[in-house]
């Protein structure tokens, strides 16, 4: 009764309870729900668990007797004696399978099946197959087929048979059990499906409940609290019979009510005094408000004015302190349009004026109201009728009033002229005094935004100064603080994001954050104090932590006879200082370089000279001396190429070249002096042509080659890659050398720069070498790079301008073309050769062209021609146009075929007696040529009669 008791009190102790009797009957059911699935669950797993291992006990004994058969057989068959002991092994296991199969026996049919089972194997193993392999070893197979035929096959399948059939029944028994399980399940979920339900009505009879013994007694208090907030009268009915909250509110509520009404009756009694003071405060409003009324009138023009005070000094903007003087003015002064202009710059601002309007003010101004300002210099007013684009929807006449006010400056003369425009109303006198007023602030305003203008300007005038000269300028005060500094301080003394904060610091802060970058901060720190307490007259030079070399030298700076600071200037000499210093390596260099061929070329002279030596001996010393001649040669040259290109007279003569001829010369030159290096050539390209200057080209290529020669001391491949990329034609040298550290790729392509080390040193060298092959690259409007890891080699890049070259023509071409004559031109000058096909196309002749002699006579061979236009001095050196000759008169099928030479020598009388039909001497027209051939042809009759021309003029 306590219990019942004390949850009758609370409506949350009542819902708790019968929240926890439905959890408490929704448990109960589930586990009587699981217990009976896990039992039907558990029986399932069991039954098929000892069918299954029945099952499988059966096949393996199926297995064994049935292999145990056959390996019997076989024996029979093949006298193998291993089948014979395999059957013979399968007892045991069979033996054992049965006894495991008697412990799993649990019906009847299991024990028919066992004691057949056991029959069969002592049937099987004790008797049919002893006997029978005892038969077969003594050789009586009779006697084994008779046993077979004697009942032991009949036995066997019989056995089969029924081992089959026992089989099946398991399998069957596994099949009862499953359709056991889901008949159990199905009843299960059925069991479950009526639970839910029962649950279900269950909650639907405990919420009707609480609705029937909470929700109406709410529902009563809330049309009850909707009467009295209503003022209605309503009947409060109190809740009987219950100890809970709704008692204590039902109780609370009617007592409230009744305090409600009480207090109601005294608020009507106070609203009616209330009402005669409010009528006596609104006559005194009215008067108050008239008042407060002229206050703000002149609280408007306090801040309007106050307005037009703070625009003119907020800013130092000119166009913004004018537009901001026009508004105010037009606000000040009631004004409907205005417009104030700077005599001086023409600079304006504008209040209710189209810009067309505004900029026809400004270009009429002179020829306008200025003079007459000038000369009163006081504010006036002019009265005109309104113009048609004024009156807007007005059709009656009206009038404007337009006050023109000049701004007088310090100076005495005029320096902005304002216009404002009336349309309601003109300009007292009254208001024309208090123009003036404000046109005098106007006045120093802009006095004061002009001075500014020209403090600014040369300020930044004076930056621009300090910031564009090549010295890092710093001030200190005497104490030692930053008080300027420019921009080429900040990038001298290191990473300007770093130091640029340095500005305005105490000494401290700034000298601390110097020793970051310094190697030796004790030192400039010094010498900056004692150049702060005294004159000093020299300079010192410190050097910073990322190899850089600056100079600093010092002054005093005065205000009157006070000092005022110390003016530090800072100049990187780092170049400077590399420069004297490359000079001074040069100069050993060159003076070792130099040296050393001279020392040999004295030295096996005076033995030629004052010895006699065998001819052999003498011949080797000569060629010494002729070898250290080329090698001094080749250092003086490069001293003149450096001069030359510095000086610019170095002279180019471009012309279409290929690449690869003169990249192949230059390896053969240098793999005669070779034994440790292997250089290859892999080219991927079909048209290696460029336009420029052979001799230095091959000085260049020379150049790379060697130098990737000279520093792999210990051999290995160089591989020269040609390819096209970006437009242009690129060369790779790659080495696998000593390679260049990543601090020196950018000094690379200095003159006289040579890397410092020792390995470097033993190999010698100008520093000029790499510098000629830039300027040659940048002569040709190409380039030269670098790729390298240091101690694994390097790769130079030469970028040439790719040219489009499609001069050739192929024999199928020429056996095609339905023409009258076919010329062979072969030319290595690629621009004459183009020039001479140009010709002969021209001219009605299909020309096809050759580069060199070997493919020259390649390609006669392949398409005879009519002619051949034949240069001498060829670029190929294994055969000249004089070989050519040669060749073709010793050939059946070329030794008709007209020549005719074009060349730069002078030697017809040769050319002549070795076959040729014409000696053509560059330089000649053109036409000659194509007149020349013609003339040939025709009286030759194309059967090979040789022509002696006659001496051209």
């Amino acid at each position: 009764m306590k219990i019942n008791s004390y949850i009758r009190k609370s409506i949350s102790r009542q819902f708790m309870a019968l929240i926890c009797f439905f959890i408490l009957l929704f448990l109960l059911g589930g586990l009587v729900l699981v217990y009976l699935q896990d039992s039907v669950n558990n029986e399932y797993v069991n039954n098929r668990k000892e069918l299954v291992e029945k099952q499988a006990t059966v096949r393996q004994i199926e297995t064994k007797l049935n292999s145990a058969m056959f390996n019997v057989r076989g024996y029979f068959a093949y006298n193998n004696e291993n089948l014979k002991e395999s059957a013979l092994s399968q007892q045991a296991d069979v033996a054992k399978l049965i006894n495991e199969l008697d412990k799993m026996v649990t019906t009847e049919e299991d024990i028919r099946f066992s004691t057949e089972l056991s029959s069969f194997y002592h049937f099987y193993f004790d008797e049919a197959m002893p006997e029978a392999i005892a038969y077969f070893e003594s050789g009586d197979n009779d006697a084994v087929a008779s046993i077979a035929n004697n009942g032991a096959t009949d036995r066997i399948n019989t056995f089969q048979q029924l081992q089959t059939s026992y089989l099946q029944s398991v399998s069957k028994s596994l099949t009862d059990e499953v359709s056991k399980l889901t008949s159990h399940i199905a009843m299960l979920q059925v069991a479950f499906l009526i639970y839910i339900i029962i649950v279900l009505a269950i909650v639907l009879l405990l919420g009707r409940m609480m609705v029937r013994r909470i929700g109406k007694p709410l529902t009563d208090f809330a049309l009850t609290a909707n009467e009295v907030a209503k003022g209605n009268e309503a009947e409060i009915t109190l809740v009987k019979n219950r100890e809970d909250e709704l008692a204590t509110l039902s109780t609370a509520f009617e007592q409230m009510y009744l305090s409600i009404q009480e207090k109601e009756q005294d608020l009507l009694a106070q609203n009616e005094e209330l009402q005669a003071q409010q009528d006596e405060l609104q006559a005194q409003q009215f008067e108050l408000e008239k008042v407060l009324e002229t206050v703000q009138l002149n609280e408007d023009a306090l801040m309007r004015r106050n307005r037009f005070i703070n625009g003119l000094s907020s800013s130092l903007d000119k166009q913004e302190v004018l537009e901001s003087i026009i508004i105010n003015m037009c606000d000040v002064v009631r004004a409907d349009r205005g417009i104030i202009i700077e005599v001086e710059s023409s600079a304006f601002a504008a209040y209710g004026i189209s810009n067309e309007g505004a900029e026809q003010f400004t270009r009429h101004l002179y020829t306008g109201m200025f003079h007459r300002l000038e000369m009163e210099k006081s504010p006036f007013t002019i009265v005109r009728d309104l113009h048609i684009s004024e009156k807007g929807y007005h059709l009656e006449t009206g009038k404007v009033h337009d006050l023109y006010v000049p701004i007088i400056a310090a100076s005495g003369g005029i320096s902005a002229i304002m216009m404002l425009s009336r349309f309601a109303c003109g300009f007292t006198e009254m208001e024309m005094e208090e123009f003036i007023a404000l046109a005098k602030q106007i006045g120093i305003s802009l006095d004061k935004i002009h001075l500014f203008e020209q403090t600014e300007k040369d300020r930044i005038l004076n930056r621009d100064i300090l910031n564009n000269v090549q010295e890092g300028i710093q001030l200190v005060s005497t104490k030692g603080d930053i008080i300027h500094a420019n921009s080429k301080f900040y990038e001298i003394m290191s990473d300007k994001g770093k130091l640029e904060i340095l500005g305005g610091q105490k000494w401290q802060e700034w000298t601390g954050k110097l020793q970051e970058n310094l190697e030796d901060t004790d030192a400039l720190i010094s010498y900056i104090k004692q150049s702060m307490e005294d004159s000093q007259t020299e300079s010192f030079i410190y050097k910073l932590r990322e190899d850089r070399i600056v100079k600093v030298y010092s002054e005093h700076l005065y205000r009157g006879d006070e000092k005022f600071g110390t003016v530090f200037v800072y100049r990187d000499i780092t170049m400077e200082y590399e420069v004297d210093k490359m000079k001074s390596e040069f100069v050993s260099t060159v003076s070792h370089e130099l040296r050393t061929p001279l020392a040999s070329i004295l030295g096996f002279t005076e033995l030629i000279i004052n010895r006699d030596l065998k001819p052999d001996r003498q011949k080797k010393y000569l060629n010494t001396i002729y070898g250290e001649t080329k090698r001094l040669t080749s250092l003086i040259n490069d001293f003149l190429d450096v001069q030359r290109m510095e000086a610019g007279k170095q002279t180019y003569e471009k012309k279409y070249i290929e690449l690869l001829p003169i990249l192949e010369r230059v390896v053969e030159n240098q793999e005669v002096n070779i034994t440790k290096h292997q250089i290859n050539i892999h080219n991927s390209q079909k048209n290696t042509f460029i336009l420029g200057d052979r001799s230095k080209i091959e000085q260049a290529f020379t150049n790379i080659i060697n130098n990737a020669i000279k520093y792999s001391p210990d051999g290995g491949n160089i591989d020269i890659s040609i390819y096209q990329e970006d437009g242009y034609l690129k060369v790779a040298v790659k080495d696998q050398g000593l390679g260049i550290p990543e601090t020196a790729l950018d000094k690379l392509f200095t003159k006289f720069y040579r890397i410092d080390n020792s390995d470097r040193r033993k190999i010698g060298g100008t520093g000029l070498g790499l510098a000629i092959v830039k300027e040659i690259m940048l002569a040709h409007e190409g380039d030269i790079t670098i790729n390298s890891e240091y101690g694994k080699g390097s790769t130079f890049i030469m970028s040439f301008p790719s040219v489009e070259w499609n001069m050739e023509t192929s024999a199928k071409d020429v056996t095609d073309e339905k023409v009258r004559y076919k010329v062979m031109v072969v030319e290595d000058d690629y621009s004459l050769a183009e020039l001479i096909i140009q010709e002969l196309q021209e001219s009605d002749f299909h020309a096809f062209y050759s580069k060199n002699g070997i493919e020259g006579l390649k390609k006669m061979e392949e398409v005879q021609p009519d002619a051949l236009v034949l240069d001498i001095m060829l670029e190929d050196n294994k055969m000249d146009g004089w070989d050519i000759m040669k060749a073709m008169k010793s050939s059946e099928n070329m030794k008709n075929i007209p020549i005719v030479v074009s060349t730069a020598l002078d030697e017809k009388e040769k050319g002549i007696a070795l076959g040729a039909n014409d000696y053509l001497v560059k330089p000649y027209p053109p036409s000659q040529l194509s007149r020349s051939i013609m003339q040939t042809l025709l009286k030759m009759g194309k059967i090979g009669q040789v022509l002696i021309p006659e001496e051209q003029e």
